[in-house]
């Protein structure tokens, strides 16, 4: 059993023994991975025991937090996605329901990780103080967990689902996507029998009320936001002339990777030292790439993935412009983290972007999501305007400061950890409901 800390944690009251759900804890592709790293380190920064226990990919922890392996049959990992594991690896009838989801074109991972946590925390029973889940959103979790559960939703899946179904070309894709989010189903009943559920924007509470039929007094805001140790300005570091920098998955919509491309292809019409990096991985066919050898761009766009957490802060601070061109997004970390470096944003105003990149003009340039124009014309103005850049880059990065830190997070998340105590404490008191 663990050992509660000694002492008194920041806000003077007992350090709580935290369990921080995480199905996936990629750090370098998504927000999920990110969440869990800067969230843990900064509540063991207040005096509180953080246990992570998450699935493949593994999360990356920094020191303080301890990582449990709860692992799946990861059977989307690379380089062999959506494989049929050997008889071998079967382990009970969990992994059995994995795969057979996975064979009939679903995605299994919210669910059967939550039966495999749920199983987990009841052979531990009364090690915790407060089960935190990072999105799961799975049948495993509704019940008795041996401590209060508090649920981070970083935005609703289903916008996600809503993308694809717009982009999708034939009836038998649609059909494809519908089944591939069956989960959503899930999340969505789950989600209504929380008592308490935490998210990172104003745009994404309207969005779970209105999508998933959480009542809105349940739903709290608590902003997330950028290592501003790590993400910093660096004047040593080379500005590249025409450089823009954005992160974003190829194959996904909803980033409107295909977007920035066509406003590049327009942009280097007048500015042809412009160029675009992409953190993120190629996708060897699909829009993006059809827009790249469309517009004959293949020298101008580059693909990087795998570097180093230095090595990304400096190529966001060798960038003349940082851009966010997603259609939604429910916080984007990468807005916050740029602007920490006070490289000069671009950003459009989907979902919660305009809460974190602020007032065009002001901290950022804003453009409408999805038009190609309006962002070339943006680009264009960044590119060409250094005092603007220079003015937009400082302001951007005071407002992270202010606004968007981890420890403004980690202390917001652990207040909601100790009324979620409370709340239970009061329903276990007889006569009380």
């Amino acid at each position: 059993m663990t050992t509660p800390f000694a002492g008194s944690a920041t806000d003077g009251d007992r350090p709580m023994r935290i369990a921080l759900l995480t199905y996936k804890g990629n750090p370098f592709c998504g927000g999920q991975g990110v969440y869990v790293r800067h969230l843990s380190r900064e509540l063991v920064r207040l005096g509180h025991s953080v246990e992570v226990i998450g699935a493949q990919p593994y999360p990356v922890l920094d020191t303080g937090a301890t990582l449990t392996e709860l692992p799946s049959l990861d059977l989307y990992r690379h380089p062999d996605p959506f494989r049929t594991p050997g008889r071998d690896e079967y382990r009970d009838w969990i992994d059995a329901v994995e795969v057979a989801t996975m064979w009939t074109g679903g995605f299994p991972e919210p669910l059967t990780f939550s039966l495999r946590a749920r199983r987990h925390l009841a052979a531990r029973a009364g090690e915790f103080d407060v089960v935190h889940d990072n999105q799961t959103l799975g049948y495993g979790l509704l019940g008795d967990l041996g401590a209060p559960l508090v649920t981070t939703i970083h935005h609703p899946i289903t916008v996600d689902r809503q993308l694809d179904l717009d982009a999708a070309k034939d009836r038998r894709k649609r059909a494809s996507v519908r089944r591939w989010y069956g989960f959503t189903r899930m999340q969505g009943r789950v989600a209504r029998r929380l008592p308490s559920v935490l998210t990172v924007s104003g745009s994404s509470k309207q969005e779970i009320a209105q999508h998933l039929g959480v009542r809105d007094e349940r739903i709290h805001v608590v902003h997330i936001g950028a290592d501003t140790g790590l993400w910093s300005p660096d004047a040593s570091v080379a500005e590249v002339p025409g450089r823009i920098v954005t992160t974003s998955s190829a194959d996904v919509p909803l980033k409107g990777l295909v977007h920035l491309v066509e406003a590049l292809a327009k942009l280097r019409t007048e500015q042809p030292a412009a160029h675009l990096v992409v953190v993120g991985k190629r996708a060897e066919k699909g829009p993006v790439a059809r827009a790249i050898e469309t517009y004959g761009l293949q020298d101008a766009v580059r693909f990087v993935k795998g570097i180093t957490d230095a090595e990304l802060v400096d190529l966001v601070r060798s960038a003349q412009i940082a851009c966010v061109p997603s259609l939604y997004e429910g916080f984007s970390l990468p807005a916050a983290e740029a602007m920490a470096t006070g490289t000069p944003l671009v950003a459009t105003t989907g979902g919660a972007i305009p809460e974190v990149a602020g007032t065009d003009g002001e901290t950022c340039l804003a453009v409408p999501p999805g038009d190609a124009g309006a962002l070339a014309a943006a680009l264009g103005r960044m590119l060409g305007d250094p005092e603007l850049r220079a003015r937009l880059g400082a302001a951007g990065r005071e407002r992270v400061l202010t606004r968007f830190t981890w420890a403004k997070a980690a202390e917001g998340t652990a207040a909601h950890y100790r009324a979620a105590i409370a709340a239970a404490a009061v329903a276990r008191t007889p006569g009380t409901r």
